[in-house]
């Protein structure tokens, strides 16, 4: 099984861009999350994706230095980078986000949410 749980802080905003066809983009998020080691001063720093709904929620509410849930399930993959050399890329692709501080306040309209966001 491919699941992943993680809770970390946001080392910056989420960087948003879209994908699809012209006239039915949906939203990608991508941002690293801070995760420190149970028993150990170490930090990783975990890249993560969101897609479609997830990353509008992402985008309109997440911000640098937040502590979030996140979970989802581990995406592996390869490439040659400008030098022709491969390397591997390991992210976690998200489906569903929690606040792990409390409420978060909402930007756009100055109340306070309630509830989590789920992917579609």
């Amino acid at each position: 099984m491919n699941s992943v749980n993680l809770i970390g802080r946001l080392t910056a905003a989420p960087e948003m861009s879209e994908y699809g066809k012209k006239g039915d983009k949906k939203d990608i998020a991508k941002f690293t999350l801070a995760v420190d080691r149970v028993g150990s001063e170490d930090t990783d720093f975990i890249r993560c994706t969101a897609f479609g709904k997830t990353a509008e929620f992402a985008g309109d509410y997440l911000n640098k230095g937040q502590r979030v849930g996140v979970s989802g399930h581990i995406q592996t993959g390869s490439y040659e980078d400008k030098d022709g050399n491969k390397r591997s890329s390991f992210d976690v692709i998200v489906d569903r986000i929690t606040f792990a501080d409390g409420k978060a306040e909402d930007k756009k309209s100055g109340k306070k949410r309630r509830r989590d966001e789920d992917d579609d």
